[in-house]
């Protein structure tokens, strides 16, 4: 079933993504993947090219705390279908004087299929192979990245970060992606969308990442968790929360000022807007005897310094970005 969508006065919709992004601080990148759409979708969304789908809104609103705009409405799907239909039909009509014949064209599709097309055998016919690798740390850590930043659709499988910020990561994701499975991803930057792109469209990694439980679409709508074959092993669990916290996770200082003195705390924080996810984080970093703490019902954190250095040490970061930003907040940097 098609999703309902919601509609504002010109210029409100804008509005109310910048007032989410605000409310979050997530990065467009982040809030995409949050509605389980591309970020060039959210840009037009932003551009107010097309309207909300009612799932996407309502997620915006529950991530963010924002207030429902009061000027809104929402519409059936395709509620603009009818109008346009008239519209199109009759400037056809004026046009040609005929509207068309489906059948006709049926018929003539048929006649070459059965002709030639059959026996045009062309590549794009041809499912193309991949390696299908042996359950590992690696392949655990893939799935963590892939729940974080990734998205899979009926043909591609896809990772998408911040075009500076997580550049030399985006490597290291190539690399693993074509250790796994021998297939070498396109890498794309995409400046004026702030992003990074590294993709293998093959429909057989698709339903060999649904076969090791990962799912198409919207990662929060199907509330998504760690599979249990990463959850009854403990080095995949590690190697999984790694992948989940370099894309998913953030390192910084919460300041707070008491008596006039400044005070600052380190805090390493895993964001999920899906529940079970959080509690298996939650859950497996408790285990290694960690005391992780849930934040706001979006977040699992730690917040004991001795505690961060531990986890740098056991768990460790294959992300950079994550490294450099420690080094900063140790040496004293905010």
């Amino acid at each position: 079933m098609e999703d309902k969508r919601v509609t504002f006065p010109a210029g409100e919709q804008k509005q109310f993504l910048l007032d989410v992004r605000h409310a979050t601080g997530f990065s467009w990148n982040k809030l995409s993947i949050f509605a389980g759409v591309t970020i060039r979708t959210l840009t037009d969304w932003k551009r107010e090219k097309y309207s909300l789908p009612l799932t996407s809104y309502r997620t915006f609103l529950t991530i963010s705390g924002v207030a429902a705009p009061k000027n809104h409405k929402i519409h059936k799907a395709f509620w603009w279908v009818h109008n346009s239909a008239v519209i199109g039909g009759t400037a056809m009509y004026k046009k040609y004087g005929t509207i068309g014949d489906p059948k006709k064209r049926r018929r003539r599709w048929l006649e070459w299929w059965q002709t030639k097309g059959r026996f045009t055998h062309k590549n794009y016919f041809i499912s193309k192979n991949i390696i299908r690798p042996r359950k590992s740390e690696k392949l655990a850590e893939f799935a963590g990245i892939m729940m974080g930043d990734g998205s899979i659709t009926k043909r591609q499988v896809a990772v998408t970060v911040h075009y500076k910020d997580d550049r030399e990561y985006s490597l290291f994701v190539k690399r693993l992606m074509q250790q796994l499975f021998d297939v070498k991803p396109a890498w794309t930057i995409r400046v004026k969308r702030s992003t990074i792109f590294v993709v293998i469209s093959r429909t057989q990694l698709v339903k060999f990442c649904q076969s090791i439980g990962l799912v198409i679409g919207n990662k929060v709508k199907q509330q998504i968790n760690i599979p249990n074959w990463i959850m009854k092993n403990s080095l995949f669990r590690i190697a999984c929360v790694r992948g989940l916290m370099d894309t998913d996770g953030c390192i910084f200082n919460e300041c707070h000022t008491i008596g006039g003195k400044r005070y600052c705390y380190p805090r390493l924080s895993f964001v999920s807007m899906s529940a079970p996810l959080r509690k298996s984080v939650f859950k497996i970093l408790t285990e290694l005897d960690f005391s992780p703490k849930m934040r706001n019902n979006r977040s699992v954190q730690l917040e004991y310094k001795r505690e961060i250095i531990r986890y740098f040490e056991i768990i460790k970061s294959s992300n950079p970005k994550h490294l450099k930003r420690w080094k900063q907040i140790l040496g004293g940097v905010g």
